[in-house]
């Protein structure tokens, strides 16, 4: 087993409310991707409720009940990269501006964890912060301007 990991936290705030035929594509969709990051290639963990349910079903640290959270841990950037880029789930990422607001801070954020390590809603809202602050450093980064688990820029 590696020592590290990789985990992301991504927020959006939604046009409507979950129960709002606004949303009705983004939520009949829920499960399936779910379903697909779990089933996917590198998959460790990802956020849910207390039932198991999705983390859209968790009251967001945000202090804003129109944010949704997700977050999960994957075995390494490329892995992730391929779940959300070169699945179903891009669909979602390009046409999220139907079901999300454009958000003025950092809406995604990744960072390293030890292996096992289930990250917290408040270390994820701290990562934001940290890379709203400072831009992209080994503690909190984006896949456009990625580092590795050493904390030296990413490279294929």
């Amino acid at each position: 087993m590696k020592n590290k990991q990789l985990a992301q936290v991504n927020i959006a705030k939604m046009k409507a409310p979950l129960d709002d035929p606004m949303m009705k594509e983004f939520v009949d969709f829920l499960e399936p991707i779910n379903k697909l990051a779990e089933e996917s290639p590198g998959f460790i963990w990802r956020l849910k409720d207390e039932e198991g349910g999705p983390s859209s079903n968790i009251e967001s640290p945000l202090e804003d009940d129109a944010i949704l959270v997700n977050m999960s841990v994957w075995e390494d950037l490329a892995t992730l990269k391929a779940f959300s880029y070169q699945t179903v789930h891009t669909y979602f990422i390009r046409n999220g501006k139907q079901w999300f607001e454009k958000m003025d801070k950092p809406h995604m954020v990744l960072w390293w964890v030890d292996a096992g390590h289930q990250p917290t809603l408040a270390e994820a809202a701290e990562k934001l912060e940290l890379l709203a602050r400072n831009g992209p450093t080994a503690e909190a980064f984006l896949f456009s301007r990625a580092f590795d688990a050493h904390g030296e820029k990413y490279s294929k």
